[in-house]
């Protein structure tokens, strides 16, 4: 079952004409709340309120949100990438080489050889994307297994980046490209900002909203709707009155804003995110409904090179340059965001929004311990707890429903 086209609702049949139960009568479709949504905002509420408290109220401050929301980036933008993979019943181990990959390759161009920044962007994400595309050819053309050709690509982009710069570090970027990890927007153009994504998430959620009347489907009601936009609306306000009050809204925050609105269109509004979802949910069905399997998965990796160059750049930005160990573990804490939202290992379901929140709450959970002095190694210990409870949940709920339709 893929997510809706709504955010945080989603539709059990995707037909106009309700199905009759075994009586003979009509079963009418219901319109459900999506529980892991909500649960999710709400478990992110209250990490926040726990670490507020035992940090005797450091943890809300302007600068340490301003500090969190920078440092969960780079996991939240691998999450937009590979929420894809997953849902199309594949996996993606590579992601840290080749972010590590796109951002020594930056820092090779600009520290050594001069290049303006412009240009070391566009290298870079040009080869994360061929990256992509070759991984890609592997699993969707070759057929080998998806794990087999990333797991050998964590190893091969990383000794070739290792190889490039013998092992050594890379510092001196130059300003601008500096800003791009570390740079802040001004207020007016928070404000700005701010209201360009509130008329982009009220026209996202109007289409969503027509578009299902016009195909005669059950859609939620206006006060739902509405009490969604004026809790959005609220949450973008608030977000950029705290980050305004500290030095304005971080770079990469921004660059994190664009890349799940955009990734969220792709999943719920377009033909190649649908034929994702339904390749993962049953690739045999999807294949004989005449679902170009193979282009569709290359194109699910392609993306992900892409995305996975964008974290290498704003990784290497926050950082000043490349060291050896850049985005290590990144693909583990991109994989682990998005199953704590929910997205599903077996592939079919998942949520670009869902699985950022899930990188808020690793973030808030390291940032949190972090101000409490908590030892580094109990910080791994919580997040793979949370990832393995996030897993049962899933295992559950997919059990529930098998029951649940065996019952219909």
């Amino acid at each position: 079952m893929r997510d809706g086209e709504g955010s945080g609702v989603s539709i059990r049949s995707e037909r106009a004409t309700p199905p009759l139960t075994r009586s003979g009568l009509q079963r009418i479709p219901k319109i459900y709340v999506d529980v892991r949504a909500y649960t999710m905002v709400v478990a992110l509420v209250l990490v926040w309120l726990v670490f507020t408290f035992l940090t005797d109220g450091r943890f809300l401050t302007s600068r340490n949100l301003a500090l969190l929301f920078r440092q969960a980036t780079v996991t939240a933008i691998a999450a937009t990438g590979i929420v894809l993979v997953i849902v199309a019943g594949h996996i993606d181990l590579s992601v840290g080489s080749v972010a590590a990959l796109a951002g020594g390759v930056a820092a090779i161009l600009q520290v050594w050889h001069g290049y303006p920044t412009w240009l070391v962007v566009i290298v870079a994400l040009a080869l994360a994307t061929l990256i992509g595309v070759w991984q890609g050819v592997w699993v969707a053309y070759l057929g080998v297994p998806a794990f087999i050709v990333t797991l050998g690509g964590m190893l091969v982009w990383r000794g070739i980046i290792l190889l490039l710069t013998d092992g050594k570090s890379i510092s001196g970027m130059r300003d601008d490209f500096e800003a791009i990890g570390q740079g802040f927007i001004s207020p007016t153009w928070g404000w700005i900002l701010a209201g360009l994504a509130l008329v982009a998430v009220f026209g996202l959620m109007l289409h969503a909203r027509v578009n299902r009347q016009r195909r005669g489907l059950p859609v939620e009601p206006v006060w739902r709707t509405i009490l969604k936009a004026l809790l959005i609306s609220a949450l973008i306000v608030s977000t950029v009155v705290v980050m305004n009050d500290y030095e304005g809204v971080p770079v990469p925050m921004l660059l994190l804003l664009v890349m799940v609105m955009t990734f969220s269109v792709i999943a719920n509004y377009t033909p190649f995110g649908r034929h994702l979802y339904a390749i993962g949910g049953n690739a045999e069905a999807a294949r004989l409904s005449g679902i170009n399997i193979a282009r569709t998965v290359l194109g699910a990796f392609t993306l992900m090179g892409f995305v996975s160059g964008v974290a290498g750049l704003v990784l290497t930005a926050r950082l000043s340059g490349f060291g050896s160990n850049l985005g290590n573990l990144l693909e583990l804490d991109a994989i682990a965001a998005a199953v704590i939202g929910g997205t599903s290992l077996s592939g079919g379901e998942g949520s670009v929004a869902r699985a950022t929140i899930g990188a808020l709450v690793m973030a808030s959970i390291d940032n949190g311990m972090s101000l409490m002095n908590t030892d580094p190694f109990w910080q791994y210990v919580v997040k793979g707890l949370m990832l393995m409870v996030a897993v049962l949940m899933d295992m559950v709920g997919k059990r529930r429903r098998v029951w649940r339709s065996s019952e219909a």
